[in-house]
């Protein structure tokens, strides 16, 4: 196979590097600590190096698909092992292995019990992460979708705290209830394209090629919603995640913010979108309505904390809104800054939790009363959380700033007070992100114990120097990243509004306009009226015509 200039299956050595990592962790001897962390810290590094070939030999001039491989499966039903990168997802593989590095190195003093266990879940869990970003058949994204549910579920279940059972169960019920809804959508796609093509398939590549009837679509659209809103996670379905994060031990939640909630973001983009268009558009203001609620929801819950993790987790609930409302904008720049907002996150708030673990093994407490003055006994820990809550913040010159600023411009572009309401957003983060840092390290010290505090050591430095050099560089020049992603997106847009204008077009001579109602009682539209009036939308420069809904 070949993929741009290179010869080699990269994509398969992605995804295959750290599960070859994982089985020689597992297989080491027993006895000792340091030889499973040492082999899996080894493994990460070299898949990240691996990866950032990627972008070395990546043509930010195509929206095609690159570095594609494929290899026959299971041809009996039209599955096939097929991977390939574009803009959209190359920028989050590099975010899932530099994540998966920093995880390994936070893990090195915090767990000191089955650590060949540890190391070889967070290695699996890479390799599964890697799986949702490239799999371009829809069976084989449903396979590495469910790999990377497994890992994670231990990680909280074992090495968790004290409500770590409940954590653990509401976690894995809450996914596998919308993974199963996915499943149904992708079975019902590929019934429909079989029934419409003569070809029964999986491949993302060929299902797209198909505008689909506004019915199925609909009903495909909630399906795929459910399972994937859930991982995000939007309003009102977030509930899963404080308790996730709160239990899970400090890799567990950079991991878990930094890469795993991106799955579900990234999965409406990569097949909502372009599959489901003109369902995608009639659902636009229930979709921004829920990306503003959980916007400003999370942000006043998160106000509201005492704890640190669970502060920040619901900020994660807020940001992702951000993220949601971007895509949904369905214009290029909300796109764009949708995309960066993911990498934004996943660095931002992935190092905050891993600042919130760095305390917690020094004091072994998360509640900010507890703290106080650390800038005296911690200062370059003060630093760091200085600098990264900014990028939380978007601060102008972090890349936050950068990643809100597109999202608002493109949902302004859609929506005036959709843009309006989320910027609240913005202010009640500078809130409960300004409040934390002034009752955690500002002032004086008012409990002896944080006067004997240590500040951060070499390894501790090493895990949050990338990131700080990230949030900078991106805030500073986002061009080579935006770069990667513009062309990808300018096609999506383009390829949203085609197929919707044609759906509709061919619905309107044939059989006219009709409400979703209507619709919904009949897949195919034949029991079109003539009695519901369209009214239009504007997304992006383009007028699209769009039912009443």
């Amino acid at each position: 196979m070949t993929a741009g200039n290179f010869h080699i299956p990269i994509l398969t050595l992605l995804i295959f590097t750290p599960l070859a990592g994982a089985v020689i962790v597992a297989l080491l001897p027993s006895g000792g600590n340091r030889r499973p962390r040492a082999v899996a810290l080894a493994v990460a590094v070299c898949n990240f190096l691996l990866s950032l070939a990627l972008p070395w030999g990546f043509d930010a001039t195509t929206h095609r698909m690159q570095f594609v491989e494929r290899l026959p499966w299971i041809p009996e039903i039209g599955a096939n092992y097929l991977v390939g990168v574009d803009g959209m997802s190359l920028l989050l593989i590099l975010l899932t292995t530099l994540i998966t590095v920093i995880g390994v190195l936070c893990s090195w003093s915090a767990v000191q019990d089955r650590v060949k266990a540890y190391m070889a879940c967070i290695l699996i869990m890479e390799a599964g992460m890697i799986g949702v970003f490239v799999s371009l058949d829809l069976v084989l994204f449903f396979l590495f979708w469910e790999i990377g549910l497994v890992p994670m579920y231990f990680i909280i279940g074992i090495w968790g705290g004290e409500r770590k059972l409940y954590a653990t169960l509401k976690f894995f019920l809450y996914t596998v209830f919308g993974s199963v809804f996915m499943l149904v959508g992708i079975l019902a796609l590929y019934y429909a394209h079989g029934s419409l093509t003569g070809q029964y398939t999986f491949d993302l590549l060929k299902l797209v090629e198909v505008n689909y009837p506004f019915g199925l679509q609909c009903w495909v659209f909630l399906a795929f919603f459910l399972g994937f809103a859930i991982k995000v996670p939007m309003f009102p379905f977030h509930t899963w995640l404080p308790d996730a994060h709160v239990e899970a031990p400090t890799a567990g939640s950079v991991i878990l913010a930094g890469v795993l909630l991106k799955m579900g973001t990234y999965a409406f983009l990569r097949f909502n979108l372009p599959l489901l268009p003109s369902a995608s558009i009639a659902f636009i203001p229930y979709i921004l309505i829920l990306a503003v609620i959980g916007i400003i929801y999370g942000a006043l819950l998160a106000l509201a904390q005492k704890d640190l993790k669970k502060l920040v987790a619901y900020s994660s609930v807020s940001h992702l809104g951000f993220v949601m409302a971007g895509i949904f904008a369905v214009n290029q720049q909300g796109i764009d800054g949708g995309i960066l907002q993911m990498v934004n996150h996943g660095l931002a708030t992935g190092a905050l939790f891993l600042l919130v673990g760095i305390i917690y093994e020094r004091r072994h407490t998360r509640l900010m009363d507890d703290f106080g003055g650390l800038a005296s006994v911690m200062p370059l820990f003060a630093v760091f959380m200085t600098i990264i809550v900014f990028s939380s913040i978007g601060l102008p010159g972090t890349n936050g700033f950068v990643g809100e600023l597109l999202i608002l411009v493109g949902v302004y572009k859609a929506s005036v007070p959709t843009a309006v309401l989320a910027a609240t957003g913005i202010i009640l983060g500078a809130v409960y992100m300004l409040r934390m840092v002034q009752r955690v390290i500002l002032g004086r010290v008012r409990h002896p114990e944080n006067e004997t505090l240590k500040d951060l050591n070499y390894r501790e430095f090493l895990t949050l120097v990338p990131i700080v050099v990230l949030i900078i560089w991106i805030g500073v020049y986002p061009k080579p990243f935006l770069r990667l992603t513009s062309t990808g997106t300018a096609h999506l847009v383009e390829t949203v509004q085609s197929k919707h204008a044609q759906l509709m077009a061919e619905r309107q001579h044939t059989a006219g306009y009709q409400p979703v109602s209507a619709v919904f009682s009949d897949p195919r539209g034949t029991n079109a009226t003539d009695s519901a009036r369209p009214h239009s939308v504007r997304i992006g420069s383009a007028r699209i015509i769009r039912e009443e809904l």
